[in-house]
C-alpha cells in the first residue's frame, strides 16, 4: 500500500467541539483546534498529516466557537486534495455524542477519529494495518510517555487487546493517543440520544478484550494545558510524514 495513498478509502473524523477551558487564559476567544503552533493552527498541522496519507474526506466535529474555524477554512486554509465537510453540533454532545451528530457524513467501512487536540508522529500505514490484522471493531492508538500523570493508562493483554483503563497515576506509562480506528458497526451502536463521551461512556465500558491496542514510541502532544501548548511545536515540528 502507497503511503500517500494509505486513507484514500478511510473518513478521517476531527473530534474539535471542545471548549478548552484549561488554555482559555492563553487562547481568549480562539478555539483550541486553532491554536497557533510555529506560525500556523493546530489543525492545519493536522490536515497536512492527513493529505500526506492520502486522505480524501476529512470530517469536523465542531461546537464551541465553530464559526472561527468555518471562517479560517474558508479564508486562511486551502486543502484541495481533501473535502472537508463540518458538522456543528447543536448543543455540548460530548466526544461520542458529536461523532454521532456526524454520523450521516461518515461514509466509510473504517472510520479514523482523531481528537482535535492531540498529535502523533504515527506511521499509519502501520495502524491500519495492524488495525485489519487484529479484525477487531475498534483499534486505540497508545503511545508509551514518560508521565501518564495526566492521562491515565491503558492496561493490555499478551494478546494486544486492552484489558481495562486504568486511573491517573504518577510515572511512565502507556497511555491513549487520542487516534482510533473505528467499524462502522462499532460507530452505529453509539447511543442515540444524550452528551457523551467516547472516552469513558464508549471505550470504556465495552467487554475487556474488544479493543485492539496498537502500542507505539513516538513524540506525542496534548495541546490541554499552557504547558504542553507552549511544547507542542517542538513535537510537531519536523515530524516525519509516514
Amino acid at each position: 500500500m502507497q503511503a500517500d495513498r494509505l486513507l484514500a478509502n478511510i473518513d478521517v473524523a476531527v473530534l474539535a467541539g471542545g471548549l478548552g477551558t484549561r488554555i482559555r487564559g492563553v487562547l481568549g476567544d480562539t478555539p483550541k483546534v486553532l491554536a497557533p503552533i510555529a506560525g500556523r493552527a493546530f489543525l492545519g498541522h493536522l490536515l497536512d498529516q492527513f493529505a500526506a496519507c492520502g486522505a480524501q474526506r476529512v470530517v469536523l466535529c465542531l461546537g464551541y466557537l465553530a464559526d472561527r474555524v468555518t471562517m479560517w477554512l474558508e479564508r486562511k486554509e486551502r486543502h484541495d486534495a481533501l473535502d472537508l465537510v463540518c458538522r456543528i453540533e447543536p448543543q455540548p454532545l460530548g466526544t461520542a455524542g458529536a461523532l454521532r451528530h456526524a454520523r450521516d457524513a461518515l461514509r466509510s467501512d473504517t472510520v479514523l477519529v482523531v481528537n482535535g487536540d492531540t498529535f502523533t508522529d504515527v506511521d499509519l500505514r502501520a495502524f491500519v494495518e495492524a488495525h485489519r490484522r487484529s479484525e477487531a471493531e475498534a483499534s486505540v492508538l497508545c503511545v508509551e510517555v514518560p508521565d501518564a500523570s495526566r492521562f491515565g493508562r491503558v492496561e493490555i493483554g499478551p494478546d494486544g487487546r486492552i484489558r481495562r483503563f486504568v486511573e491517573k497515576a504518577p510515572g511512565s506509562g502507556t497511555i491513549n493517543a487520542g487516534m482510533y480506528l473505528l467499524s462502522t458497526t462499532f460507530l452505529d451502536r453509539i447511543p442515540a440520544t444524550g452528551a457523551i463521551s467516547l472516552e469513558r461512556d464508549v471505550l470504556e465500558v465495552v467487554p475487556s478484550g474488544t479493543l485492539n491496542a496498537h502500542v507505539i514510541q513516538a513524540r506525542f502532544i496534548d495541546i490541554g494545558t499552557p504547558e504542553s501548548l507552549a511544547a507542542a511545536a517542538s513535537v510537531i515540528i519536523g515530524h516525519s510524514i509516514t
